[in-house]
């Protein structure tokens, strides 16, 4: 055997072709929870738009996962705007009024606030504080055996139990989201304006805002809103209905639930942000 195929064979040998081996499991895991995960989505929104679907125990879950996921929250998101509002938009007004751009208050505030920040915070503080709760709970109904009972009772535990998840997070990440712009842009008004680094006119900045929003800017903030919803509670109901019949294999399941769902987010941002404004 010649030197270069000795070279070729160290290079390619058993420690190369393991780690190329683990790679390409690795891959074709994620590839297979990918597809789980667009299955669940799609199917959950298939079966949304029939009515028959709707059954009284639904739509209780439905409210239930509204309530949890986009009510119960609010003070804290409230605060978190007010955060942002005071140190981002406020520093905003100031700066850009002082290198005399005043013109560009209202596209920096679009893009910072309402493109980048809000759909990415607020699918952060709901997966974090449903996307755990969300995969707990749905680990202990299957490893008690609720899920095999609600199947011999004749019902659909997929309707039941994964749709009203999956649509209660949508509704509650996208309305949640609304809210925290909005917030923001009022507290950084009211703190910019009380200091005297802003404008008081409220209608000069509310026009300034409203003037730089252009439909792409709507279709980013409801896709950044929506699509990491949903790929996040999907993950997670994925997660949770996947246990085993060990209650030590929940905390594991939402350790990998809560990490896809925030890669998930992030390559979903990225991904919309790419396509909308390249």
């Amino acid at each position: 055997m010649s030197t270069e195929a000795f070279k070729v064979a160290g290079v390619f040998g058993p420690p190369f072709m393991g780690v190329m081996g683990r790679l390409g499991w690795w891959v074709w895991a994620q590839g297979d929870e990918l597809r789980h995960t667009a299955a669940v989505i799609g199917t959950a929104l298939y079966v949304s738009v029939q009515p028959q679907c709707w059954v009284r125990k639904v739509r209780n879950a439905f409210a239930l996962q509204v309530l949890f996921i986009g009510v119960e929250p609010l003070w804290f998101v409230g605060a978190v705007a007010v955060f942002v509002g005071i140190s981002v938009v406020v520093q905003l007004t100031f700066w850009v009024g002082e290198a005399g751009q005043s013109q560009l208050l209202g596209p920096l505030l679009v893009a910072v606030v309402a493109r980048e920040l809000g759909p990415v915070l607020i699918n952060l503080i709901v997966i974090v504080r449903s996307g755990s709760a969300m995969t707990t709970e749905l680990g202990v109904l299957k490893i008690n055996g609720e899920v095999r009972a609600l199947e011999a009772q004749g019902s659909d535990p997929f309707l039941q139990l994964v749709m009203p998840r999956v649509l209660g997070t949508m509704v509650s990440t996208f309305c949640l989201t609304i809210v925290f712009i909005l917030v923001a842009f009022a507290s950084g008004y009211l703190f910019a304006a009380w200091t005297g680094k802003g404008s008081r006119d409220l209608f000069l900045f509310a026009d300034t805002v409203s003037s730089a929003v252009q439909p792409k800017d709507v279709f980013n903030i409801l896709a950044k809103s929506i699509l990491p919803a949903l790929f996040a509670s999907a993950s997670c109901c994925l997660g949770g209905l996947g246990v085993g019949g060990s209650v030590a294999e929940i905390p594991q399941a939402t350790q990998r639930a809560l990490t896809r769902s925030v890669a998930g987010l992030f390559v979903i941002s990225v991904a919309v942000s790419l396509l909308t404004y390249l």
